[in-house]
């Protein structure tokens, strides 16, 4: 069994404190309704797998275009219920992006801006926990979009399967490892997944990217961790 992370936020308090003192009606009630017991087995907890196609990395100067949603448990994947949307950015897109996603200029052109998918969007998410790979892009690019949008930015606590990677890469890596610095492995989400014999996807869909995470993250918690962890162990 893996060592847990110990700094985490108080989430319940974190929850509480933002429902009372943000603005807006649609993240009150996203607050109000988030999965809020630390002491939760994670076999018991709902999740909701999210993966964003950007305009770039920089989420300061980027902006979204796709999103895709997967809600799911460590029993069973909910596909019916994914969720896809391609949307208008309000930055440029760059070719780069482009080439990575495939999602073209006359795409987005046709495509709703966020603001029209943002309740869709947080009534998907509302009372799950949100699951990731690489915590960096989901919570600061949709913080900052609806900063750009709202006027107003959002805070979640999510489980990040790249960091519950690297956890298992540093126990299976041991101390001869760390002294001998010997590299931990790529984290990157196909070669994460090719670990535990997961089948190939093409990469940088939203949906099936968060397809692959919710899969990723079912055969972490088999190969690492007691099914009665407490959610506060893992998440962030």
């Amino acid at each position: 069994m893996l060592k847990q992370n110990s700094a985490t936020v108080d989430w319940p308090s974190r929850y509480q404190h933002l429902s009372q003192h943000c603005q807006n009606s649609l993240l009150k009630s996203f607050y109000q309704a988030a999965f809020k017991d630390p002491n939760a087995a994670i076999k018991d907890v709902p999740f909701v797998a999210m993966d964003f196609e950007t305009t770039g990395l920089d989420s300061s100067n980027d902006d979204i275009v796709s999103v895709g949603l997967v809600p799911f448990s460590l029993q069973r994947i909910y596909c019916r219920e994914s969720r896809h949307w391609v949307v208008q950015p309000r930055r440029n897109l760059h070719e780069e992006s482009i080439i990575i996603h495939g999602i073209t200029h006359s795409e987005v052109n046709d495509a709703p801006d966020l603001n029209q998918v943002i309740q869709p969007l947080l009534d998907a998410l509302k009372g799950k926990v949100v699951v990731v790979h690489y915590a960096a892009i989901e919570r600061h690019f949709l913080n900052n979009a609806l900063k750009l949008r709202l006027k107003e930015g959002i805070e979640f606590a999510l489980l990040d399967t790249m960091e519950l990677e690297q956890r298992a890469l540093k126990a299976r890596q041991g101390l001869v490892g760390r002294l001998f610095n010997k590299k931990l492995g790529s984290l990157r989400l196909t070669d994460c997944r090719e670990r535990y014999s997961l089948p190939s996807y093409k990469n940088h869909n939203a949906l099936t990217d968060a397809l692959a995470t919710a899969e990723l993250l079912q055969a972490q918690i088999s190969y690492h961790y007691r099914l009665d962890t407490p959610l506060s162990q893992l998440w962030l």
